[in-house]
This record gives structure tokens, C-alpha cells and sequence, in this order.
């Protein structure tokens, strides 16, 4: 952990509320969170699969909210100054795992999403 602990509370929130609307599929939190040139990419061993924000909230749109408490775990969060902070964590979606890299920006004061690498870690079930 590094940066300020202000800092790594704002920032944990945030990952906490990814995780939550990745879990209950609000697509509302996205808009909000994903800076407007957020991009997402999948690591497979086939290769990366990319989408920007727009295909990712739509992603997310076409899923059904799962039911229960989200289930997650924020590994680390490493805050660089006051603009930049990266967040390594799991997050399930019922039947599979998924190790995500996140990497937020500060701006005007406010952390926002602006890129996403993740893998699928395990399927569940």
C-alpha cells in the first residue's frame, strides 16, 4: 500500500463499488465511475479482446444482476500522488472468477475508472 490513507480510502471505496455493480450489474455506476476514455482488455493465451466504454457497459447491461452479497477481494492498491492509483483485486460474476487490474485517475477531484485489464482466474461451480 502507498499514498496517503485519505487517498487509499477514497480509492478502496471505489473498487468496492466496482465490484458491487460488476456483481449487480449496474450499468448507472459505470457511467459514472469509467472516464470517458476508459478501455478494457481480456488477456487470453489466444490473445487480448478490447473494448471501450460504451461495449463494456453494454456488457454489462446484457448480464442479469446476480443475487446475494457481491462477492470479492481487493488484493492491493498502490496510489501514485494524488492523480494516479492502481487497484488489483477478484471479483466473481456467479460461475466464474476474474482477476482485474484496474487503473483510476484523479479528475478535478474526483477518481475515475480509466482502464481495465483483467483475465478469467477460475470457473466457479
Amino acid at each position: 500500500m502507498s499514498g496517503s490513507i485519505k487517498v487509499h480510502m477514497e480509492i478502496l471505496e471505489q473498487a468496492r463499488a466496482y465490484c458491487e455493480a460488476v456483481w449487480y450489474a449496474r450499468t448507472e455506476v459505470f457511467e459514472q465511475m469509467c472516464h470517458e476514455r476508459f478501455a478494457m482488455n481480456l488477456i487470453e493465451p489466444e490473445g487480448p479482446t478490447y473494448w471501450d466504454k460504451a461495449s463494456f457497459i453494454e456488457r454489462v447491461r446484457a448480464r442479469a444482476p446476480a443475487e446475494g452479497p457481491a462477492s470479492y477481494e481487493v488484493l492491493d492498491i498502490d496510489v501514485m500522488g494524488d492523480q494516479i492509483a492502481r487497484v488489483h483485486l477478484t471479483v466473481d460474476i456467479p460461475g466464474t472468477r476474474f482477476e482485474d487490474h484496474l487503473g483510476f485517475v484523479n479528475m478535478d477531484g474526483s477518481w475515475k475508472l480509466l482502464t481495465k485489464v483483467f483475465r478469467i482466474k477460475a470457473r466457479l461451480g
